[in-house]
């Protein structure tokens, strides 16, 4: 087989033509090349104060010139779906392309079953990119361009890393030799990002040659599997602007997955034992080397750039929060009635799944759930247990009329349905079927009645077959064993840590228990014979989500809950809690119960998790209404359009620090913006005693006092009035500019920008500034 030689490579040749090449040797050690490597490059690397709140991006954003400028977002996710960042990336892209228009393309691994569903490949309509596809793809590559087939419609640049799997070894030589990053020949993961990370450096090196002036080049790099393609760009001294942003670093999930006591000791890993001990190293190695070499290191909560900053030795430039495409309803309170008519089709489940059990009034009823990867002590399952099983002694001491259902969706090895749980649904079906029988048979018999000017002699309305159908039903539904806890049969019953610790704490869905589980191991879907619900009208038929991680970098579940107006429990912990708590006075007034896991031991803050439930389970419906319309009016804030400005100050940063001749950052400091917060609402009072716990109130008897006291369109006026206005970007592309001078041209010029902000504009009147 034949091999290229480093110095042989093709992208060698076009980078001689715009760059000198590097002769400052770097360093041997692996473990400090990482954190040396800035010394072997000419382009200055400043330190620049974090950015993390929106008030330091309101000014300088509008009057940057991007013009001239070529933003390339690079991902192993990019029309790929392997885990979160997929969803990051998909939900950004529209407003990025907003911004930058024809300039701004997608670069990720082509996966042929993948492009068949999701890309439209078409030919390069940008005459630089098409010279620079065509020239790879002479030289032995094969790359692919098209638009992906999400909102907004990106270009997209797939590379088909396999193609040029014959370079690997020659590649693996050259990243050792000049980086002294060992990669084993096992580790197929690796050898894709060492693929993924050349190409995309000869990629972003062709673009510069073939550019006929010196182009402004910005290329985003996510998470360490496009990390060597930054290493090589500062390595040969690319002109290109890097941003590098982890969304969990890799040490991190290895050792919070070992049960180790993380946050207390992160000053006091040895990192390269611990990388090794794990075979990770060389992933580690290109992680710490990537958030290095990048112009901008970003992540994306202040709880995981503390992480960073011990495990990667380098402090976050900006924290860049994950958001949602947020959409509006047109009528006030459609989300409400969504969520009665999706609670009305889990209580049909209910039903079925409790049959001979069913000795609970569902009206009062409290349904929770927690979703997501099967991570027993990362999720926090392991918590919620131990505090299902405390709040359901609460509410046995209390006589409380209160049951709680709790549902745990989680995929887990499992080899079919639980046949006890689908006889639940078919007799639940089959009451159902009789119900409608005697009831036509009624219905039949009254008519007729009627039709004769008889008032009907009720003895006779249900007669002998009428009694024996219904006892019949009844006999059907008579149960010897408890409703199962889980749904399905597992593979490793014995061993699963979920039913095990239900086993422990003695929930098995008897008639005394005033709380219920259901381990639902699958994914949801509309498909299924059992709950057939997609999980977006599972969740939005839900009371509370509850998700008490100690691991979670963002947290996408309780920013999806927030969005669908469902109330939500959080930690200190996660992404997603860190930004809440920074940006609302009292988070929960608004239904979003931040749990303390970082300051408290694991028995306190169980504690802490039982009381957020008793609480909530005390609320009156009206209270929980009340709640989940301020839940509701937060999503704004997890809008893109306004998270969208993070992703906006690292891309102007980085701009400023590769070309400081053509662009200007002023960095705002962070001490003289202390962030906007949502204040506590009108209707609820300063009290630390309610501000512990949900408000409005916790008794039936206030109820009038609520009355007096809640204004709910007062209150929402007031909190619109707690966010500025969304910024929306002038497209840039041609049809866009060509509707723009048409609509100046007829006195319209402001058409677009009111037509984009009500995209996201809240139902019951436009977000204003502060």
């Amino acid at each position: 087989m034949f091999f290229l030689s480093p110095s042989a490579h093709p992208e060698q040749d076009a980078l001689s033509r715009t760059c000198a090449s590097a002769a400052v040797p770097l360093v041997t050690s692996a473990a400090l090349s990482s954190t040396l490597l800035l010394s072997a490059f000419s382009m200055p690397l400043p330190r620049s104060l974090s950015v993390t709140s929106l008030p330091g991006m309101e000014d300088w954003d509008e009057d940057f010139d991007l013009e001239d400028a070529v933003l390339f977002e690079i991902a192993w996710e990019v029309a790929n779906k392997v885990g979160g960042i997929y969803t990051v990336i998909q939900t950004k892209a529209r407003l990025t392309a907003e911004e930058w228009g024809e300039n701004y393309f997608l670069v990720g691994p082509y996966v042929e079953s993948n492009v068949r569903t999701q890309v439209e490949l078409i030919e390069p309509t940008n005459p630089v990119l098409k010279r620079t596809i065509d020239r790879m793809n002479s030289s032995g590559c094969k790359l692919y361009f098209g638009r992906w087939l999400i909102e907004g419609s990106p270009y997209v640049i797939l590379i088909d890393v396999g193609f040029t799997a014959w370079s690997l070894d020659s590649w693996k030589s050259e990243l050792w030799e000049t980086c002294s990053i060992g990669v084993p020949w096992f580790d197929r993961e690796a050898n894709d990002a060492v693929l993924f990370g050349f190409l995309t450096a000869w990629f972003l090196g062709e673009y510069a040659a073939q550019s006929e002036e010196p182009p402004h080049i910005v290329a985003h790099f996510h998470e360490w599997l496009a990390g060597v393609g930054i290493v090589l760009a500062r390595r040969r001294q690319l002109p290109v602007a890097t941003i590098f942003t982890t969304h969990a670093t890799l040490l991190g999930r290895y050792l919070c997955a070992g049960n180790v006591d993380f946050y207390n000791n992160l000053s006091e890993f040895n990192l390269d034992k611990e990388a090794g001990d794990r075979q990770i190293y060389h992933r580690y190695c290109i992680e710490r080397a990537a958030a290095h070499c990048a112009h901008v290191f970003t992540t994306v909560s202040k709880i995981t750039a503390i992480e960073a900053e011990h495990l990667l030795k380098r402090k976050p430039d900006i924290i860049t929060p994950n958001g949602l495409n947020v959409k509006k309803f047109s009528a006030v309170h459609e989300f409400q009635n969504l969520h009665a008519m999706n609670k009305n089709r889990i209580q049909e489940f209910v039903r079925g799944h409790f049959y001979g059990h069913l000795d609970f009034d569902l009206d009062k009823c409290v349904f929770l759930f927690i979703a997501g990867r099967y991570e027993f002590s990362n999720k926090g399952a392991d918590l919620f247990l131990e505090a299902l099983a405390r709040l359901n002694y609460l509410l046995r001491v209390n006589n409380s009329d209160v049951t709680v259902v709790a549902f745990f969706i989680m995929p887990a090895r499992t080899n079919n349905f639980n046949v006890e749980t689908l006889k639940g649904q078919a007799v639940r079906k089959q009451l159902w079927d009789t119900a409608q029988t005697v009831k036509e048979r009624f219905g039949k018999k009254l008519y007729d009645s009627l039709l004769v000017g008889q008032l009907p002699d009720v003895a006779k309305m249900l007669d002998k077959e009428d009694f024996t159908i219904m006892k019949r039903a009844i006999f059907a539904t008579q149960r010897q064993s408890q409703p199962p806890v889980c749904t399905h049969n597992m593979l490793e019953d014995s061993g699963d840590p979920i039913l095990n610790c239900v086993r422990r704490i003695g929930l098995f869905n008897s008639s005394s228990d005033r709380v219920k589980i259901i381990f639902h191991p699958e994914f949801l879907s509309s498909t299924s014979p059992l709950l057939p619900m997609d999980y977006e009208d599972f969740v939005r038929g839900c009371h509370l989500g509850v998700f008490p991680s100690y691991y979670e970098p963002w947290g996408y579940t309780p920013a999806e809950c927030t969005v669908m107006g469902i109330p939500s429990i959080s930690t200190n912990l996660s992404g997603f809690g860190c930004f809440m708590e920074e940006h609302i006075a009292d988070p929960s007034a608004y239904g979003l119960y931040i749990l303390d896991r970082r300051f408290r031991g694991i028995d306190e803050s169980c504690n802490q998790l039982t009381s957020f439930l008793f609480q909530f389970c005390k609320q009156s419906r009206r209270q929980r209404i009340i709640q989940r319309n301020r839940t509701e009016r937060l999503s704004d804030l997890l809008d893109w359009r306004y998270l969208g400005r993070y992703y906006i100050s690292a891309r102007h940063m980085a701009l400023a620090k590769a070309f400081p001749d053509a662009f200007m950052y002023e960095t705002q400091d962070p001490t003289s913006t202390s962030g906007f917060k949502y204040p506590r609402p009108a209707s609820v009072p300063p009290s630390p005693s309610i501000s512990r716990h949900s408000s409005p109130h916790h008794s039936e008897t206030e109820d009038n006092d609520d009355d007096e006291r809640y204004d709910e369109d007062l209150e929402a006026e007031k909190d619109r009035q707690n966010i500025r206005q969304p910024y929306t970007y002038p497209f840039k592309n041609k049809l866009a500019l060509a509707q723009a001078a048409s609509s100046n041209a007829n006195g319209n010029g402001d058409s677009n920008a009111s037509d984009k902000s009500s995209e996201v504009g809240s139902a019951k009147g436009e977000a204003e500034n502060v």
